[in-house]
């Protein structure tokens, strides 16, 4: 079977897409499929082409065993909505090139969603290589950007409306990163063959035996302190500043820190915030590889993972939820809906606080902060939860039987 991938996003760069992405692409190479990667230079979260990459217009790599092609990329620091668009837009035109005369021959093309417009290059080299589309989608767009405020043009919307109406219906199979989007796709579209694509976790990385290796005593925090981690995107549907605030309330507790890793559009924002607010027990650090999480969070005593209190996220899971657990950390959710009712009412993995409240999010930082006990069973929920339902594994094992199916290969 050869497999063409085609996404924005991909190692080195440092984000949930990235890896998850990475890690089904490795786990179908070792089922036996050929597979080509067709990315763009890196540039993520900081919207610049990473050093070794600049000046240049095309790369081939190899990746344990899959074939990379990175193709140039148009990126600027500036947040406007044409900006987004002239990066979007670059892309879809380079891969288009790329896969046509690089990429060589495919049976099924795997486009990953947002963004967007990148279908545009997926559907033509469907047709032009002959192979089965799928759509695979890991965030509902254009509602999100509109539910976000991040697009209000409404001709514009209701263009990308039609491109994503376009896109399920032509594609041989839609997964979902969440039951919450499949079934709004099943809903909206019943003709249209959908699959679950879970997120999950690779357990022979994000072990739970995992030391900290002396983070804590480089950063100066003793055994005594309580550190509450936040390690992802700084972006604007997180609503990250709940988490400020709830640390405002906790000012004259010195023990409890709040530890802020990653970076993104808000960033800036956020640390005017902490230093306008004199939050000297907050504190931030840039993006960190892969390598080095799981020694951060094994430095953790429990994760906040908020998002805005928005209908569109009651579906949404976010990733670091499994890494978290994986490594028998207790989460503090502040998403309702799906992840709420996996993670916190069937698997009793942490506690559930109300999206952007603060004061409800201080209330159950001191209920775990009063009880190792609870810290500790909590995790371990979270972690049996995490290994019988969602190993990267399990989830490449039912995905390639789908990818069978498609080419009559069972």
């Amino acid at each position: 079977m050869r497999i063409l991938l085609l996404t924005q996003y991909f190692p080195p760069e440092i984000g949930a897409p990235q890896n998850r992405l990475y890690e089904l692409a490795v786990r179908l190479k070792n089922k036996g499929a050929s597979i080509t990667v067709v990315t763009a230079l890196p540039n993520y979260p900081e919207m610049e082409i990473y050093p070794e990459y600049k000046g240049l217009r095309s790369v081939k790599e190899e990746m344990d065993g899959l074939q990379i092609h990175r193709s140039w990329i148009y990126v600027k620091k500036s947040k406007s909505i044409a900006a987004r668009l002239l990066t979007y837009f670059s892309f879809v035109f380079t891969s288009f090139f790329t896969g046509i005369f690089r990429a060589g021959k495919a049976d099924i093309i795997i486009c990953e969603s947002p963004p967007l417009f990148l279908g545009i290059t997926g559907w033509f080299l469907k047709k032009i290589k002959g192979a089965k589309l799928v759509f695979n989608v890991s965030d509902l767009w254009p509602e999100s950007a509109e539910k976000l405020g991040l697009v209000t043009n409404k001709f514009f919307l209701k263009c990308a409306t039609l491109l994503e109406e376009f896109m399920y219906r032509h594609s041989e199979l839609v997964s979902g990163q969440t039951q919450g989007i499949v079934r709004n796709i099943s809903t909206r579209f019943p003709k249209v063959k959908t699959h679950w694509l879970p997120n999950g976790v690779d357990f022979d990385f994000f072990k739970a035996e995992k030391e900290s290796d002396g983070w804590r005593e480089e950063n100066s925090f003793s055994e005594r302190h309580f550190l509450l981690l936040y390690a992802g995107i700084l972006g604007h549907a997180q609503g990250l500043e709940v988490i400020l605030k709830a640390a405002e309330r906790f000012r004259k507790n010195e023990l409890i820190r709040f530890i802020i890793v990653g970076s993104g559009p808000e960033k800036e924002k956020l640390i005017s915030m902490k230093n306008q607010l004199g939050l000297d027990h907050v504190h931030f650090y840039d993006s960190v590889s892969k390598a080095e999480m799981p020694a951060i969070i094994s430095a953790a005593n429990a994760a906040i993972i908020p998002l805005k209190r928005l209908e569109l996220f009651k579906g949404a899971i976010p990733s670091k939820i499994f890494e978290t657990l994986a490594m028998k950390k207790p989460i503090l959710l502040g998403v309702e809906g799906e992840a709420k009712e996996l993670f916190i009412e069937q698997a009793s993995a942490g506690l559930a606080f109300t999206p952007e409240d603060d004061g409800d999010l201080a209330k159950k930082i001191m209920k775990l902060y009063n009880s190792r006990e609870t810290i500790s069973g909590l995790g371990e929920n979270g972690y049996n939860f995490v290994r019988e339902n969602f190993s990267r594994d399990k989830t490449a094992e039912e995905f390639w039987k789908q990818l069978q199916m498609l080419i009559g290969e069972t």
